[in-house]
């Protein structure tokens, strides 16, 4: 006679589970481990149902990873939850195995993916790929002793009080509230840059008991965040000690990463510093998140299903009741949506404070240029070759160049035709003076090349980038230190350079850090900054122009700002007045006339044609309004069956939840019925070009 049987005779209730599962002794209590399984088909993004064997049930608690058997092959899983009683009627599958007993997926982390993969019509396993590091047994393993004394932030709020708002929101967040604030920060003086503003906020967060997460784009910006915690009292975690900031960036490697990720698991750490996979770090009684340049595309996360940093912090703050900043010099059409519709508040500073703290900007464009005849159609007027010179007696000054290399694109000399890859047609650049024409698509040398169009093999510069700029300083500034600045340059990206005369080249977002502030900037090519069709473009070019030109000393020291160049006349205003709400607000406004995100919401299914017509019709939602499909290659005929199309859909804001249900139903029922083609979806594209 089994247990059950003997059970059912006593006239006890008998476990569904415990009678399915023959031959394994299941747990006393909860036999039954809901279970999320690491497999990518859609279709199968949902709980299954696993018995939890007697020896496993101390360990088998939600969170934690475990093998279970899925057809042929054990698979990955996270046990999500344990019941009392199994919702399938057949015969449970035992867990095979207990990966580990650390419960590395908390409950507010699982509500999040869950929501996250419901807002961009994902599945959980692809957001838990990004939100759980990979397993480090050995760092797993370490044992720490926590006696060492909790950190005490100091209490301040000088870096806000320039900012309406600003000091109401330190004292919300320091009472236990979760207020919800976009911030446009301001350039400063040491002690009041953005890094000082974001340490502030975090420690009254602190100070008020619970914990903070500040999320930024690179790992120059984690440095510059952790220096200023330090300076208000929260100094990086101590082995063995509580409290303290750690750093969690997925470039520091598995073993720091995992490191890191375990000490805010275990709560030793209660405030974290990261890029963008740091968003589901696991904090814990979280109080305050912090999105630092919402704007950069580091941000948007290239994997599926593609959130944003930005929108999974206002969906954490909203599922845990945490206070939310998102702060930067630019304002971006999406942050300006959450202030106009006034589920945030804006804190900015007024006109005569902006006037006092910001350098003077001038835009020489050519108009400006007229009458310097000639020379206004050179790559360094005039005027910004004497600021130039000019500055230089006072410290370092700043040049952005907006692309890197020598010479990123080339043209025919004789007919000024793009020069073009004669195997694949991509286009042709040079590395240096002296060097020989490469492809920027398959890298081949173009040894022999001639002109397609008029049989010409000479070439002359389109596109100057970085190095060549700073090639043509060192002439033109004799004497003078010319550094560069990026991701491809030989020194790679700088932090910061000394408050000595010296040119920096930069490239976007490699501009480095001078502690007095540089004496001038000038920002090159801003035209190009403009070129294009892709959403957010103007307030994306400002957002770069003020980023360079914040590090600039105020226009009371000297400061000054040169764009240089004929950039869209409401982008370069916006600049010279330093007015990154008014160009966001007036964007928000033409896209809402335009029937464009973020006042309506958007997917795009790009696959090949037959493939995504068959998910389209299998969707439908209030006032869908389907836009395609056309073919992403430009060149394809019109109803061409060659090659990828895209097919978006748009609906209003309100139906946006049901569009993003009826894209995951139907890419789900593509994955069951094992539909040919390839299908990728994405909720809310930032690029439709």
């Amino acid at each position: 006679m089994t247990t059950g049987e003997q059970l059912e005779l006593d006239g006890l209730p008998v476990p569904k589970a415990r009678r399915r599962a023959r031959g394994v002794a299941l747990a006393a209590e909860q036999p039954v481990a809901r279970v999320c399984i690491d497999l990518p088909p859609q279709h199968l993004d949902r709980l299954f149902e696993y018995a939890v064997p007697a020896a496993m049930s101390d360990g088998a608690q939600p969170g934690v990873r475990v093998k279970v058997r899925f057809g042929a092959q054990d698979v990955d899983a996270y046990v999500i939850e344990r019941a009392d009683e199994a919702e399938h009627d057949g015969e449970l599958l035992p867990i095979r195995r207990l990966v580990s007993s650390e419960p590395v997926l908390t409950p507010a982390v699982a509500r999040l993916a869950r929501a996250v993969a419901d807002r961009w019509a994902g599945t959980l396993t692809d957001v838990l790929r990004l939100a759980v590091p990979a397993r480090h047994a050995r760092v797993e393993s370490e044992d720490e002793v926590d006696d060492a004394p909790s950190v005490v932030p100091a209490a301040g709020a000088a870096a806000w009080a320039p900012y309406r708002g600003g000091t109401a929101f330190l004292q919300h967040v320091l009472a236990g509230g979760a207020p919800r604030a976009v911030w446009t920060a301001l350039p400063g003086a040491a002690g009041l840059r953005w890094p000082d503003a974001i340490a502030q906020a975090v420690a009254s967060c602190v100070l008020g008991g619970r914990g903070a997460l500040v999320v930024v784009p690179d790992a120059r910006d984690i440095d510059r965040v952790l220096a200023a915690l330090v300076d208000a009292g929260i100094p990086a975690r101590r082995a063995g000690g509580r409290g303290g900031a750690v750093r969690l960036a997925a470039d520091d490697g598995p073993a720091v990463r995992y490191r890191a990720f375990l000490a805010t698991l275990r709560g030793h750490a209660n405030v974290v510093v990261g890029t963008r996979a740091s968003a589901f770090a696991p904090v814990q009684d979280l109080g305050l998140v912090v999105c630092w340049d919402d704007g950069d595309s580091l941000h948007a996360e290239p994997r599926a299903p593609y959130p944003h940093v930005r929108e999974v912090l206002a969906l954490r703050s909203d599922l845990e009741s945490a206070a939310l900043l998102v702060g930067g010099h630019g304002r971006t059409v999406e942050a300006q949506s959450l202030v106009e519709s006034g589920w945030a508040h804006d804190v900015s500073a007024d006109r005569p404070t902006v006037r006092r703290m910001t350098p003077r900007v001038l835009a020489l464009t050519s108009t400006e240029l007229a009458r310097e005849g000639p020379a206004a159609a050179a790559r360094l007027p005039t005027p910004a070759w004497r600021t130039l010179r000019d500055r230089l007696t006072e410290g370092p000054v700043l040049v952005q160049v907006p692309r890197a290399g020598y010479v990123p694109a080339v043209a025919c000399g004789r007919c000024r035709a793009s020069a073009r890859c004669c195997t694949c047609h991509g286009p042709l650049g040079l590395s240096r003076a002296d060097g020989v024409p490469t492809c920027g698509w398959c890298g081949r040398l173009a040894t022999d090349w001639r002109c397609d169009e008029c049989g010409g093999a000479t070439l002359r510069s389109v596109r100057v980038g970085s190095e060549r700029t700073a090639e043509e300083l060192g002439r033109a500034f004799p004497g003078v230190p010319v550094r560069v600045s990026g991701a491809r340059a030989e020194g790679g990206v700088l932090a910061t350079v000394r408050d000595a005369p010296a040119v920096v080249v930069a490239t976007p977002g490699a501009e480095p850090v001078a502690p007095g502030g540089y004496a001038a900037a000038v920002l090159l090519d801003a035209a190009v900054s403009t070129a294009g069709s892709a959403l957010g473009l103007l307030p994306d070019a400002l957002r770069r122009w003020l980023t360079a030109a914040a590090l600039v000393r105020p226009a009371s020291e000297g400061g000054s700002v040169l764009l240089v160049g004929d950039a869209e006349e409401r982008a370069t205003q916006a600049l010279v007045r330093w007015d990154p709400n008014g160009l966001a607000s007036r964007e928000l406004a033409e896209r809402a006339e335009l029937a464009l995100p973020p006042s309506v919401r958007m997917a795009a299914l790009v696959g090949r044609r037959d493939a995504v017509l068959a998910v389209v019709r299998r969707i439908d939602v209030p006032g869908l309004d389907l836009l395609g499909p056309v073919p992403i290659d430009q060149q394809a005929p019109p109803g061409s069956l060659e090659g990828d199309v895209r097919a978006v859909l748009r609906v209003p804001r309100a139906s946006g939840a049901a569009l993003a249900r009826a894209v995951a139903a139907s890419m789900s029922v593509r994955s069951a019925r094992r539909e040919g083609g390839t299908v990728r979806a994405q909720l809310d594209p930032t690029d439709l070009g």
